[in-house]
């Protein structure tokens, strides 16, 4: 089991060799969910432009999601238009990884005076390390919380944020009792399984073990069973999760549970309501642990010219950097990847912000957002989808049934030597 814990990452902004004052190098970079950070691009690039005035970053149409970041990259390979930097999601950098598609790093922190690798998450270092060598710098890194409408809450007489599914199901009755038609939603379709990932670490068990998913276990089944509760108990809506945001900023979703990340920008679009984050629900009390959400800077540059690449290099480092990351912090609700930017540069921002200060506290939780192994982990991912899509629209009854369904779907979809 791992556990994280949080160091300390200084990072130094090296120079590139000397460059006449006309000679600009343009890098090419991609991220996914512009509608979170086309603000913390737009915040980091001034002071960027400023420390390196001869780069120029082009940046490409974004990816939609994690899904789509990795099948696009993947094509790319194949089709030879590579971006410099491209931004994963943590659980998709091994296969970029396998085929030779992501480059490691290891060079060029070799170049570093100060760098030090032990300045990140352990949990989400490790997720961008393989065979002993690092190939991404996290960028940012979430947890699931809870969304509450308080307004919505006290007015049904409910004065206690809920700590465990049990007790988000009565608090659901209650509101529906009070008039509430729409009293929740659990963000099932988020990218990447994450949320079942999150009831499977909530048990202490983890997702993934070697090459067997933990899909055929007793703490899958009560994962099956705990979303079906959720769903049957509170009566919800199969929203889409742009639905559900519009629906709690509006005022008309009392509560919502998914990823902190997208809390700077509730605070920006929402009514005028006493909204709060809690901590994320246990089964039986609170989680054992969480898994580490958010994306990581990887190189895939196919220049062979090394001004480009260490161009690429320096936006990699910059971004992931203490400046560069508490843009994270300050333009979403992802919290920065390394010590410079939480304890330095944001020293009392989250005491200012306590919608944002949830995950925080949910740090030593954080556990490996998990990828399935094989070149047929995106497939399982869809099945996984499917599974839980059929227990939100109610054609999945009997969750033993289910179990042993996604079990089967997805051993055949597993490599086997």
């Amino acid at each position: 089991m791992k556990h994280t814990l949080i160091g300390a990452l200084l990072l130094t902004t090296s120079t590139l060799p000397a460059l006449a004052q006309d000679d600009t190098i343009t890098i090419d970079f991609v991220y996914p969910y512009s509608s979170l950070f086309d603000v913390t691009y737009e915040a980091i690039m001034p002071a960027f432009k400023a420390a390196h005035p001869n780069i120029n970053i082009n940046i490409r149409a974004s990816y939609e999601e994690y899904e789509d970041a990795s099948n696009t990259i993947l094509r790319e390979a194949v089709s030879g238009n590579l971006p410099d930097v491209t931004m994963q999601g943590l659980n998709r950098q091994q296969i970029l990884v396998d085929r030779g598609i992501a480059q490691s790093l290891e060079p060029f922190i070799a170049k570093e005076a100060d760098f030090q690798k032990d300045g990140y998450h352990e949990a989400m270092l490790s997720l961008s390390t393989f065979g002993g060598e690092v190939y991404g710098l996290p960028f940012s890194v979430s947890l699931p919380v809870g969304y509450y409408n308080m307004d919505l809450l006290k007015s049904a007489g409910v004065e206690t944020l809920p700590t465990t599914w049990d007790e988000v199901v009565q608090t659901c009755q209650t509101l529906k009792a009070s008039g509430s038609d729409n009293p929740i939603y659990w963000d099932w379709a988020i990218t990447g399984n994450w949320f079942f990932q999150a009831l499977m670490w909530t048990q202490d068990v983890a997702p993934v073990e070697g090459n067997h998913i933990n899909m055929d276990t007793p703490e899958a089944l009560k994962t099956l069973e705990t979303i079906k509760k959720i769903v049957d108990g509170c009566e919800m809506k199969n929203l889409s999760s742009d639905e559900a945001n519009s629906a709690f900023a509006a005022g008309d979703l009392p509560m919502m549970f998914t990823s902190t990340s997208n809390v700077g920008r509730m605070l920006t679009i929402k009514d005028d309501f006493d909204f709060v984050t809690g901590a994320y629900p246990g089964i039986d009390g609170q989680p054992a642990g969480l898994p580490a959400g958010g994306n990581a800077a990887v190189m895939t540059s196919t220049s062979e010219d090394p001004a480009v690449r260490d161009a690429a290099w320096q936006w990699l480092k910059f971004i992931t950097s203490g400046e560069g990351a508490a843009e994270v912090a300050r333009t979403t609700g992802y919290m920065p990847p390394n010590r410079a930017a939480n304890d330095l540069i944001l020293a009392d921002f989250y005491e200012q912000n306590p919608q944002k200060a949830t995950a925080v506290k949910q740090l030593p939780l954080l556990r490996d957002w998990q990828a399935y192994p094989g070149d047929n982990g995106l497939a399982i991912t869809q099945v996984i989808y499917d599974g839980l899509e059929r227990i939100v629209t109610g054609d999945a009854q009997d969750m033993k049934e289910l179990q042993q369904e996604l079990s089967e779907e997805i051993e055949d979809l597993m490599p086997h030597s």
